[in-house]
């Protein structure tokens, strides 16, 4: 009775599967601008991270190496802390998070490179 009455009602369907299986639930509409504020700060506060060497080093070379180095500790820091929160252990989620952020940051320096 269970899997007729949501292969009847497709929405329902995903609804249950989206809440039950997957364990996300639909976002609460007013919450929407504390999203965007946080998305937003998080971007910052992200996009400052690799920039922040360059106001200290006036060689570039330099800089870009230090930038590289404190790139990958705030990836392994926030990926430890990402990983405290959803329950992955948290070497683990670190050394992902480092990992997938750092071969990112690679493809995007290598394409900017190519490309100029």
């Amino acid at each position: 009775p269970i899997v007729k009455a949501l292969s009847t009602r497709p929405q329902a369907w995903v609804d249950f599967m989206m809440r039950f299986e997957l364990g996300l639930e639909k976002p609460d509409p007013r919450r929407a601008f504390t999203s965007a504020l946080t998305i937003a700060g998080a971007y910052i506060v992200g996009g400052i991270i690799p920039l922040f060497p360059y106001l200290f080093s006036p060689e570039a070379r330099n800089a870009l190496l230090f930038s590289i180095a404190v790139t990958l500790i705030a990836l392994l820091v926030f990926g430890f802390v990402k990983g405290h929160f959803t329950g992955v252990k948290p070497i683990r989620s670190a050394l992902q998070t480092m990992l997938i952020g750092g071969l990112a940051a690679a493809a995007a320096f290598g394409i900017a490179r190519t490309i100029s």
